[in-house]
């Protein structure tokens, strides 16, 4: 069965032209059905950098390109995000934080919706912070919850608050389990993950510019996110989760954890270690998109 975006915006159809300015594309500039039409997967993640290695890695993966091969950014005209393609993966960054992914995913669902893409995936891959896993351990996201454990997103819109839930697709979750079992390398769990609006204070670290609270409190606040099922701390899958949700889109999160808090606050593993652990969500969803594939 096709399933197509879901916008929950009626005004758009009423509009000549939809320009999507941080993307630098536009419907009156740009056959979106004709550069997009064919995408089934979108990856999105916080590194253009990474972004970019991530389409190189999984063209080579699908066998779509060759080594050294160079991919083009299609949203060059503007410096706010990058975006790769390759067959029928996209790779998008979408920038550091709840308001920056938020931006990146309103265009980006809209320019699936005018491509007219079905049955779409879309997976965040990134980093985090662990809470009692060992450094490089990949959580697959089961729901994100905020601060206080609740798995929700609470916006202001107009004026008044509006919660949304940030439940993620219990099935593709469980399939990207049954990936990581098959590749065999890496330790991988499913739990929730903590999305906060800061890197600091938010997360409960002790060695930020501003810090009011005493490591007790700190690890006390861990542990008990930890009781709650929370495995990782990031700061986009809220969002992420419930803009998912409102457009009818499967959608996962798979984050590998750098560090476990409770054993500390700053990275210190060494740079060829990190790029390792940085490459185990890329190998995990490239794994389960070859898979899907058949190839």
């Amino acid at each position: 069965r096709e399933n197509f975006i879901h916008l929950c915006n009626p005004h758009l159809e009423k509009m000549k032209e939809d320009i999507l300015y941080h993307f630098a594309l536009g419907t009156g500039t740009h056959d979106f059905p004709a550069l997009f039409g064919d995408v089934k997967f979108v990856c999105v993640g916080g590194s253009p950098s990474r972004m970019k290695a991530f389409i190189a890695y999984i063209a080579e993966e699908l066998g779509l390109g060759s080594p050294g091969c160079d991919y083009p950014n299609i949203c060059a005209g503007t410096d706010r995000y990058a975006m790769y393609k390759v067959g029928p993966v996209l790779s998008v960054s979408h920038g550091m934080g709840i308001p920056s992914i938020s931006i990146m995913l309103h265009e980006l669902i809209k320019l699936l919706y005018h491509a007219k893409c079905s049955n779409i995936t879309i997976i965040r891959i990134g980093t985090s912070g662990g809470i009692g896993l060992e450094p490089g351990s990949v959580v697959i996201t089961r729901q994100s919850v905020d601060a206080t454990f609740k798995p929700q997103l609470e916006q202001v819109v107009l004026g008044k608050t509006v919660i949304r839930s940030t439940n993620l697709d219990e099935q593709l979750a469980r399939e990207l389990m049954q990936c990581s079992e098959e590749i065999g390398q890496f330790n991988t769990v499913i739990g929730n993950t903590m999305c906060t609006l800061d890197f600091y204070e938010g997360q409960g670290r002790l060695d930020g510019a501003i810090c009011l609270y005493d490591e007790e409190e700190k690890l006390q606040y861990l542990k008990k996110a930890y009781d709650s099922g929370v495995r990782n701390i990031e700061m986009e899958s809220s969002v992420f989760a419930a803009m998912c949700n409102l457009s009818g889109v499967k959608a996962a999160v798979v984050c590998v954890t750098l560090l476990n808090r409770l054993e500390g606050d700053q990275i210190s593993s060494s740079h060829d270690v990190l790029v390792e652990y940085q490459q185990r969500p890329q190998k995990l969803v490239g794994y389960f998109i070859k898979k899907c594939l058949g190839k």
